[in-house]
C-alpha cells in the first residue's frame, strides 16, 4: 500500500481541522423573537407575541386625558385606550388577552430591544425615530398647539414672529418641542420637561410663557386643568404630510405589517373617526399661527 501523495494528507489535514473548529466553535442562540423575515401571517390570535397568547401595549404613566381616562390604559376610555383595545380586536386578541406596560415616553422610541408589542403614547411618526424603530400606519392626524394664560403676551399673539421673545416649555422628545426650535426659533432656549405634568405647573406658576402640546391635550389643559389659560392658536404641519400619531414597535418586528393592517382597517371602516368623535370632539379648529 502506497502512502498518499503530500498533497492529499495536507487536504484531509485541513477538513479535519476545519470540522474540528465549527464543532467547537460558539453556537448562536436561539431567540424566542419573532424575526420580520419570518414570514408571519397575521393569523388572528395567534401572533408572535412577547408572550404567547396575549398582547403587550405600553403607554407611559400618568396616562394623559384625553388619551385615556382617570390615569388607566386598561379602562377603554379615552381614545388611545380605546384605538389600543380596537387594534387589539383587529389582531385578534380581546380585552381580556390584554396587558398593559408602563414604559417612559422617551424610552418607547428609544434604539434597544422591546418588552410590549406596541406602545401607544401620542408618538410622532418621524424619519429620525424610524432608525431605531418600526412604526404602524398613523391612527391620528395631529397639529401642534401654543397654551398661554388669558391675559398675558403670550396669549395676544397672532402669529409666530409675536413668539419670539415668549420664553416656551414642551416636554422632552416631543415634536411640540421640535415646532418651537425649528419653527417658532424663540430668541431664548426653550424650556424642557420630562412630562407634560411639569410644563403646565411651569406655565402655571408663570416661568413659562407659554406651552406647546397637541390640539387634544391643549383643549383638555384649557377646559379642565387650567382653566385660565387659553388656546393661543395651532401651527400650520411642517411638509406635504400630516403629522401622525403611530404605534411603536421593535425594530423590524415581525408584527410590525399586522398591526398596520389593523390600524389601517380601523380607518377604512370608520371606527377611527368614530373614537375621535367620541373622546377627541372639543379638537376642532383653533387659530392658525403664520
Amino acid at each position: 500500500m502506497h502512502p498518499a501523495p503530500r498533497a492529499l494528507r495536507r487536504a484531509a489535514a485541513v477538513v479535519v481541522l476545519l470540522a474540528a473548529a465549527v464543532s467547537c466553535a460558539p453556537q448562536p442562540e436561539a431567540s424566542d423573537r419573532p424575526s420580520a423575515s419570518g414570514g408571519n401571517t397575521c393569523e388572528k390570535g395567534k401572533l408572535a407575541t412577547e408572550n404567547s397568547g396575549r398582547l403587550t401595549i405600553a403607554t407611559d404613566e400618568p396616562a394623559y386625558e384625553p388619551w385615556f381616562k382617570d390615569d388607566d390604559p386598561a379602562g377603554g376610555k379615552g381614545f388611545e385606550s380605546a384605538v389600543a383595545y380596537a387594534v387589539a380586536e383587529q389582531l385578534g386578541y380581546g380585552k381580556d388577552k390584554v396587558t398593559w406596560q408602563t414604559v417612559p415616553f422617551n424610552k418607547a422610541f428609544a434604539p434597544g430591544e422591546k418588552t410590549f408589542d406596541f406602545d401607544i403614547n401620542q408618538v410622532s411618526v418621524s424619519e429620525e425615530r424610524r432608525k431605531a424603530v418600526d412604526f404602524s400606519s398613523g391612527y391620528y392626524d395631529v397639529r401642534q398647539t401654543v397654551v398661554a394664560l388669558k391675559g398675558s403676551k403670550a396669549a395676544k399673539a397672532k402669529s409666530i414672529a409675536d413668539l419670539k421673545d415668549v420664553k416656551l416649555g414642551a416636554q422632552v422628545g416631543t415634536t411640540s418641542l421640535d415646532y418651537i426650535d425649528d419653527v417658532v426659533k424663540p430668541n431664548q432656549a426653550a424650556a424642557v420637561y420630562a412630562k407634560n405634568d411639569q410644563a403646565k405647573s411651569a406655565l402655571k406658576n408663570g416661568q413659562v410663557g407659554a406651552i406647546v402640546v397637541d390640539l387634544p391635550t391643549a383643549f383638555y389643559i384649557t377646559g379642565a386643568e387650567i382653566t385660565d389659560a387659553r388656546i393661543v392658536g395651532q401651527f400650520e404641519n411642517q411638509g406635504g404630510t400630516p403629522e401622525q400619531f403611530g404605534l411603536v414597535l421593535d425594530k423590524g418586528s415581525a408584527l410590525t405589517p399586522c398591526v398596520s393592517r389593523a390600524v389601517d382597517a380601523l380607518r377604512e371602516d370608520g371606527t377611527l373617526a368614530e373614537l375621535e368623535q367620541k373622546w377627541l370632539s372639543d379638537a376642532v379648529d383653533a387659530p392658525v399661527l403664520k
